[in-house]
């Protein structure tokens, strides 16, 4: 099933599957795909799929919809297509993708009829000292790897009581359309910072802003009047 990967400052925020023959996007509460930004208009563009296509169509919008850097007022959406509107970026993945982003690596497994060759190990010189690892271009994976874990609990409201394990490597948390935020796992640990909505979240009393905030476990996370706790293991 097609789908819309929404990101902001390379960091992924939501998925919305395409199962209806219109979704909307736009900065209004009621859209199907809801971007609280203010260079989005209330009604910014729709997502038509018709038979086998999907269209993607402006809908006379202030700032205008960009596909892969162009602006567009309708144009058939191929997978991976990267959507503009306003600081947002939205992949397009058709049916037939196979990578979600960084949420998700895939490895292709080979074949046993056609098992690689093997390959000899190359001699390193006396002389050389042994070369520092490469840093890795996957931190996230790595913290996954790493058996790292967390999760958040709810201590307010009616989901008091409540504990929420971080599996993904993004994990959003709020009311969306009131105020977002996302928990990224990374290499050495898991951060936090707020994505959308005028909800104001804190970090132990102090305002998550745009910029990632380093967790440690016990961290207290106000947002949308719901009281949270970080818990890292």
């Amino acid at each position: 099933m097609p789908k819309m990967i929404v990101s902001v400052d390379d960091v992924v925020i939501k998925e919305v599957q395409l199962t209806k023959d219109r979704t909307t996007l736009g900065r209004r509460p009621y859209n199907d795909i809801v971007i609280d930004n203010l260079a989005v208009s209330g009604e910014h563009a729709a997502v038509l799929m018709v038979g086998s296509e999907v269209f993607l169509e402006d809908l006379n919008s202030t700032n205008g919809t960009y596909v892969n850097g162009k602006a567009i007022k309708k144009q058939v959406l191929q997978n991976g297509d990267a959507i503009e509107i306003g600081k947002y970026k939205i992949k397009f993945a058709g049916d037939n993708a196979a990578v979600d982003f960084d949420k998700t690596m895939v490895v292709k497994a080979q074949s046993p009829a056609a098992p690689a060759p093997p390959v000899a190990p190359r001699p390193m010189p006396a002389a050389a000292s042994p070369a520092a690892p490469a840093a890795s271009a996957h931190p996230a994976m790595d913290a996954l790897a790493s058996g790292m874990h967390g999760a958040i609990k709810v201590l307010s409201g009616a989901a008091a009581g409540r504990e929420v394990p971080l599996t993904k490597v993004v994990t959003t948390i709020g009311k969306p359309g009131v105020a977002v935020a996302a928990i990224t796992r990374r290499q050495h640990g898991f951060v936090v910072h707020h994505v959308e909505g005028a909800g104001n979240p804190s970090l132990n009393g102090a305002p998550i802003g745009k910029d990632p905030l380093p967790l440690k476990s016990g961290d207290l996370i106000e947002l949308a009047g719901t009281q949270m706790q970080f818990v890292q293991t």
